[in-house]
């Protein structure tokens, strides 16, 4: 069992019989009454947040959850196949768990998949990933001032925004939690 001490951002939880991940939490203490910690939660089945108040000296269940690494195998119609680095197990997982993720996602990556009660239930991406610049404009020469950007069209098909300077065919490390251009790297071997 988890204190009220033990919350912090990422803490998986169970809750009227379903897993929640905490996503921001923050201590009250009022001049009148008791501590608590207003905490809000996403449920990892259906996505929902929800924010509830926990007082002090309440106890939250750990949710059963295991993380595995496994690498993305290739799309499926509407799913996505993920393999077991271990036991070579594959499984499929939806659009709707994945999101957003799906503008980074390519063959042979190695990601993070979150599961409950053996059913996959998230995928975490790695922070950094490094892809190929299939189309972009041909920067104006002289136009440098400002940190102007273009857009850039990736092997995945996402448009993000690069320098003027990126040209195409060139490999770019990007954040996946932002979406955003990082560095141009050496193409990978």
């Amino acid at each position: 069992m988890y204190d009220t001490s033990d919350i912090r951002k990422g803490l998986k939880v169970l809750m009227d019989g379903n897993p929640f991940t905490i996503i921001e939490f923050q201590f009250v203490k009022p001049g009148k009454g008791a501590a608590f910690t207003r905490t809000r939660f996403k449920n990892l089945l259906s996505g929902a947040v929800i924010e509830r108040n926990i007082r002090s000296g309440e106890k939250l269940e750990p949710a059963n959850v295991e993380e595995k690494e496994m690498q993305f195998l290739y799309r499926e119609g509407e799913d996505f196949v993920f393999m077991d680095n271990k036991s070579y197990e594959q499984v499929q997982i939806g659009q709707k768990i994945l999101d957003d993720d799906t503008r980074f996602l390519r063959d042979n990556l190695d990601c993070q998949v979150l599961f409950f009660n053996d059913r996959p239930v998230g995928v975490t991406l790695p922070t950094f990933v490094v892809m190929k610049v299939m189309a972009t404009e041909p920067g104006a020469k002289g136009d440098t001032s400002g940190g102007a950007t273009k857009p850039a069209t990736l092997e995945t098909g996402t448009i993000i925004n690069v320098p003027l300077f990126i040209k195409e065919g060139e490999h770019l490390r990007i954040d996946t939690r932002t979406g955003d251009y990082v560095e141009r790297v050496a193409a990978p071997s």
